[in-house]
């Protein structure tokens, strides 16, 4: 008599209904609590929505592939905390949508990056990377010095994300095209920079 395995291993079928169960299983039981857990829902005192300029700042962030190789979390590490800060915690990031903590640090951690560095300091960074750090590989954006903003679909953003529970007003929405038409999109991407790990003292 064949061994119950070779059974499973050698029909493909079966084997990938098994595979799919066991992952499925594995999901459950490791995401599922964490959807009742309140410090993964609430967010930490101190944490505030994005302004709308703040708000273009993290989709030019998005756009530009800045995730691809700066990661926005900290692991709970001691060599981690001792170069970047705290460590993150759920809570930071229960209005990201999506969350943008990405796994590659080709460029350092940014997760407490708000209030490291002057606005300056990030403009001259922006343009050209080894103005400021010689060894970087980072490229330059010099095209955020002359892109302005319209603001034309920057409520529709925040809209959205009141859809998804941050606590936009309709004061906020309403304002929104004026808080960033004209302005620089380095402008943006600075102070959305400078707003990165600002809640968690």
């Amino acid at each position: 008599m064949k061994n119950a395995h070779e059974i499973i291993e050698k029909n493909v079928g079966l084997l990938t209904i098994l595979i799919l169960v066991a992952i499925s299983l594995g999901a459950m039981v490791e995401i599922t609590p964490l959807m009742f857990q309140q410090q993964t829902m609430k967010p930490v005192d101190g944490l505030e929505p994005y302004t709308a300029l703040e708000m273009e700042g993290r989709d030019i962030y998005i756009r530009e592939g800045c995730v691809g190789c700066h990661s926005q979390m900290i692991r709970p590490f001691r060599a981690e905390t001792e170069r970047y800060g705290h460590y993150s915690v759920a809570g930071e990031s229960v209005w990201e949508h999506p969350f943008l903590w990405g796994s590659k640090r080709t460029g350092p951690d940014l997760a407490r990056v708000g209030g490291r560095y002057s606005d300056e300091w990030h403009r001259v960074h922006l343009r050209n990377p080894r103005d400021v750090v010689p060894e970087s590989n980072m490229p330059g954006f010099p095209w955020l010095f002359e892109n302005q903003l319209s603001g034309e679909l920057t409520a529709k953003k925040l809209a959205v994300f009141r859809d998804f529970g941050v606590p936009y007003t309709d004061e906020d929405i309403a304002g929104a095209k004026a808080a960033v038409e004209g302005k620089y999109e380095i402008d943006a991407l600075v102070a959305y920079l400078q707003s990165l790990g600002t809640a968690l003292k």
